[in-house]
């Protein structure tokens, strides 16, 4: 079972914009780890996202790329400040590729509790629009790789 864990990309302040739509720059970032998702054969059966503008804006582009054959899909208990528990047993659950796109600190919080069981600790950076790639075999969890838009 594979999980990638996308952080949106970068928004704009509330003052700006209540709903904290991408920035064009954020757009771009999108974009840009999108396109590498498509060329690198990623596949997943739904994208997740947390129903936040950001997050929705940055699922909607790379299912673009890699059409996930059950759609993008708001869910809940994915916000920044979510308890990374309940998600974590969902996930352990499935059984096809699945990817969640989020926010800090949750998907740090969430990363940290799958791959050492301990949710406190921050394991992992996610910049803006960065991709991590956990895989779980049998019943451990493991980094299989990460990538940031400025990689590719």
């Amino acid at each position: 079972m594979k999980l990638f864990l996308v952080r949106h990309g970068e928004a704009k302040l509330e003052s700006e914009d209540p709903e904290r739509s991408l920035t064009e720059k954020g757009r771009m970032e999108a974009e840009r780890i999108s396109q590498w998702a498509g060329k690198s054969g990623i596949k997943v059966k739904e994208i997740r996202h947390s129903g936040k503008k950001r997050a929705e804006q940055t699922a909607e582009i790379i299912s673009k790329r890699i059409h996930p054959p059950k759609g993008v899909i708001r869910v809940t208990g994915i916000s920044p400040n979510d308890d990374p528990f309940p998600i974590a047993n969902l996930i352990d659950q499935e059984d096809e590729p699945l990817m969640l796109v989020g926010h800090l600190p949750f998907l740090s919080r969430l990363a940290s509790h799958l791959l050492m069981n301990n949710s406190n600790c921050s394991l992992l950076q996610f910049p803006t629009a960065g991709m991590v790639c956990l895989e779980k075999i049998e019943r451990q969890w493991s980094l299989a790789w990460a990538i940031t838009p400025d990689l590719v």
